[in-house]
């Protein structure tokens, strides 16, 4: 369905960065590992995630529309420059099946990510981590794919054909549209991490994302450069920068108004995981540890 240079990326990006639709037809960014997991002839992509991580799987499981932004060269196996979008619907089994899971993500996870810490403590710190993995599988509708990270220009699309305009503006939020946190604060976030980019949903339902940049600030909010719709829409934005093996991921998330490139933020999200891989993987196996006991009280795991 796509083609070789699209597929040397998709399979090569160490980290992708997810837009899913919210309740109030707005969108949210966050990053995912795919780990290069596709089946081209199936026209599938995929990307782990964990049980502990409720509201995205929830989010998807109401409404399976998704894109992945294939975006970021560094610490992975593609080289070639360009920005790929997937976009299509999701499905995932919050019981997955543990041999799928040691015959296709380990072994990926291996590659991007390194060999799994194994002995004794490791076995038992790390067993939730490695037991509250789900496989979500997307089955592709569309790709949409630029040459350069700029996206100007027309894009390549392989698949179902774009819509011929952008999304109708909607209604404004009934609390207003003006931003709700410190803006300047915002842009300066966003602007030190390496890679940001915005999210909303397109005219036929399913998500769109563009690479964007920080271009000033004011009362109504941040000044973004991208290739934008125009009119008032709720969107997502995502900056966040990590080293290899995903090692001191930071990243900000946002929800807020897009109006005519100026973006007006109205929640506020980050974190910032250790540079260290150790501590890393002992954060990681308390969190999963919390998070696997929250999933199963809810019954998702």
């Amino acid at each position: 369905m796509w083609s070789d240079s699209e597929d040397a990326i998709i399979g090569g990006d160490l980290t992708a960065a997810l837009a899913y639709a919210t309740p109030a037809g707005g969108a949210v960014l966050t990053p995912v590992a795919p780990l290069g997991l596709r089946d081209r002839s199936a026209a599938t992509v995929g990307f782990t995630t964990s049980l502990g991580f409720g509201r995205k799987l929830d989010r998807i499981k109401a409404n399976p529309r998704v894109a992945l932004a294939y975006h970021a060269r560094e610490h992975g196996f593609a080289t070639a420059p360009g920005v790929v979008i997937v976009q299509g619907t999701a499905s995932y089994d919050a019981h997955p099946d543990r041999e799928v899971l040691e015959s296709r993500v380990r072994p990926a996870s291996t590659r991007f990510l390194g060999a799994p810490r194994t002995g004794f403590f490791w076995g038992r710190w790390l067993s939730a981590y490695y037991e509250d993995r789900v496989l979500v599988n997307v089955r592709v509708q569309r790709t949409i794919s630029w040459p350069d990270g700029a996206c100007e220009g027309e894009p390549a699309v392989a698949g179902e054909p774009l819509p011929a305009h952008d999304p109708p503006p909607q209604a404004a939020p009934r609390n207003g549209s003006a931003p709700r946190v410190d803006v300047e604060r915002a842009a300066r976030r966003v602007g030190r991490l390496e890679h940001a980019l915005l999210a909303w949903i397109g005219a036929d339902g399913l998500p769109l994302v563009a690479p964007v940049g920080v271009t000033g600030t004011s009362s109504a909010g941040i000044a973004l450069r991208g290739p934008l719709p125009g009119g008032g829409q709720r969107a997502g934005l995502l900056a966040h920068s990590y080293e290899a093996q995903l090692v001191g991921l930071e990243v900000r998330q946002y929800t807020g108004w897009l109006q005519d490139g100026i973006y007006a933020p109205h929640t506020e999200n980050g974190f910032r995981a250790p540079a260290n891989k150790t501590l890393l993987l002992l954060v990681n196996g308390l969190m999963a540890r919390r998070g696997l006991k929250r999933a199963r009280a809810l019954g998702r795991g």
